[in-house]
């Protein structure tokens, strides 16, 4: 009888495949992965109850692992394929998000692991947006854009193969994980060459940066790959520190004693140098600004009430003339906005705002430890998107939630990310009464 690899294991081998392609394709990226692990020991010596959580949890390992990605593509076909290629790496789609709340023409899920084992092996996680070719407003660069979308074919032969075979026999051995991991590399890899002329870059360009990142390429290039940091603002300050240019502010929650949701910060998207077709096999030069380095924090996974306060404290901040991802007084008048919200983690379980995993001490005394939060914020993915196309935010499109046309792209239901931390608190107070 075959073994096959387990679905943790070809996850943790692509993972690190990912971070070796793209620590080689952005050196910047190293850099950051030695300050995150600079902050985190620091943090960690200055914290003696962060790190008794930590060890009691065994989360420290997963720490030093964790990473996220970002792609975007442009078809109902290529989302459904990233669906089953994910899928043999034990990753499945959680959520459903809407940036077009925030000017970006697309809605997106992420594909992780469901499981507290299967997290614990390996969070990692990918954010996966899928271009909404029906915002474009102008017919014709819309019909384009379609048709240089149909042609193209971002997953190879042998990735094909591998899926086909992980599908029908349910599992991949060990070589075939391998050669699985190698293959399904090449969808994310990035290409100096693109796949338009200059001037149908521009006009793509002209209509959303994030458009002609989509359109123009031969695939969805990884955008980024996010370390977890525990403490961003030394984090930020560290970046600031040693040249690196980062955001002006940091997407998400102000900071707090009890971490929520998600913070995070990036450094400017590189400048870099593509080569366009201009016929007769020569080719135009040019420049396009996609990929860049990230860094997040993840604090308490909220429950739908605690999201719904978090919601309403944002909607406050961002209805202020001027307010956004754009410096200046913004980190004030987001404290502002957030100092109703509770700050201690007993305030938070009490009120019932967070998830909690609940384990006993050696004396029998109860413990209630916050369940990090896996996922993605729609107005913080925006925020991080438009200040690495380029600059200044655009509302240039009213909010258009269509989950069920996503899910149909998809050709599966997103998994409900409450239900989800539901169920590991559930997992927690079922062990201790089977104890």
């Amino acid at each position: 009888m075959t073994a096959f690899a387990r679905p943790d294991r070809i996850r943790s081998l692509f993972a690190q495949a990912m971070s070796d392609m793209y620590r080689a394709e952005v050196p910047l990226y190293g850099e950051l992965m030695q300050l995150v692990a600079q902050v985190n020991a620091d943090t960690l010596a200055h914290d003696a109850q962060l790190a008794a959580r930590i060890e009691r949890n065994d989360e420290l390992k997963r720490i030093d692992l964790e990473r996220h990605g970002a792609i975007r593509v442009g078809s109902a076909a290529e989302l459904s394929m990233l669906r089953r290629l994910f899928a043999v790496m034990g990753m499945f789609p959680v959520g459903y998000y809407d940036l077009s709340v925030a000017g970006v023409p697309v809605h997106s899920t992420a594909f992780r692991p469901l499981a507290s084992a299967s997290l614990a092996a390996n969070p990692f996680r990918v954010f996966c947006s899928l271009l909404r070719l029906e915002l474009i407003e102008d017919a014709e660069l819309r019909a384009q854009a379609e048709a240089i979308l149909a042609r193209r074919d971002i997953f190879t032969a042998g990735a094909r193969e591998l899926i086909a075979r992980a599908e029908a026999q349910g599992g991949l051995d060990e070589a075939d994980a391998r050669r699985f991991v190698a293959e399904a590399l090449e969808t994310f890899r990035w290409h100096s060459d693109a796949t338009v002329p200059l001037a149908t870059y521009r006009a793509l360009s002209d209509a959303h940066k994030l458009i002609a990142d989509v359109v123009s390429f031969h695939g969805p290039h990884i955008n980024h790959l996010t370390p977890r940091t525990l403490d961003i603002d030394a984090a930020q300050a560290e970046m600031l520190a040693r040249g690196i240019k980062a955001k002006a502010v940091i997407e998400g929650p102000p900071p707090r004693k009890a971490p929520i949701l998600l913070r995070q910060t990036s450094f400017t998207a590189l400048n870099e140098a593509v080569n366009f077709p201009a016929g007769d096999g020569e080719v135009a030069a040019g420049m396009h600004t996609a990929r860049f380095g990230e860094i997040e924090q993840r604090g308490l996974a909220l429950t739908p009430k605690g999201r719904a306060l978090y919601d309403a404290c944002l909607a406050k901040v961002r209805a202020l003339e001027g307010a956004g991802s754009t410096g200046g007084d913004y980190d004030a008048k987001l404290a502002d906005a957030f100092a109703d919200f509770p700050d201690t983690l007993d305030e938070l379980r009490a009120q019932q705002l967070g998830y909690f995993r609940y384990t006993k001490s050696a004396d029998g005394e109860l413990i209630a430890d916050p369940i990090v939060y896996e996922d993605f914020l729609p107005v913080s993915a925006a925020g991080i998107f438009q200040s690495n196309l380029g600059g200044a935010e655009q509302r240039a499109y009213a909010a258009h939630d269509n989950q069920t046309e996503f899910e149909a792209a998809l050709g599966a239901k997103v998994n409900d990310p409450f239900a989800l931390y539901a169920a590991l608190e559930r997992e927690s107070l079922d062990a201790l009464r089977a104890d």
